[in-house]
Parts: C-alpha cells; structure tokens; sequence
C-alpha cells in the first residue's frame, strides 16, 4: 500500500506508534504555542462553556423542563426563550 495524504486512514484504538524525542518535542512545542495564542484561548473558553450548556441541558432534558422539539425549525428560524 502506499501512502497517499489526501486519502483517509484508519487504525485500531489499540494500536500503537512510537516518536524518536525530536519527533515528540516538536509536537508538543507545537501544540503549545498554538494553545497559548489568544484565539486558542478562546476557543478553549468556548469549549468550556459548551461543556456546561450541554450538562445543564442533559439535567433539564431529563428532569422534563426541557423538551425535545417535535419539528424543525424553518430554515432561517432562531429558537427563542419562553418565559413563564
């Protein structure tokens, strides 16, 4: 098989693959400073706080305050907040 880099791959959870230290320490110096710039911190935030609007939707999602939507919304459509 020969590699192609447009194409999709596939591996096994259980595989395994092994980096020299060069390979490793560019990796994770990459990684950091992509993760300390500020647009990565706010994304990172976001994320965050997805996490907790999707905790409180799955707790009020079983708790029967909110409820599944029945029918799609138009396209265009915005959901709105009903107030008791």
């Amino acid at each position: 098989m020969e590699y192609n880099e447009k194409k999709m791959y596939k591996w096994n959870p259980k595989d395994t693959f092994e980096f020299d230290g060069d390979q490793f320490g560019r990796i994770l110096h990459s990684f950091r400073e992509i993760l300390s710039t500020p647009e990565a911190q706010v994304i990172l935030r976001a994320n965050e706080a997805n996490k907790i609007m999707e905790e409180k939707m799955k707790e009020y999602v079983e708790k029967g305050v909110i409820k599944e939507q029945q029918e799609e919304l138009p396209k265009g459509a915005k959901m709105s907040i009903v107030k008791k």
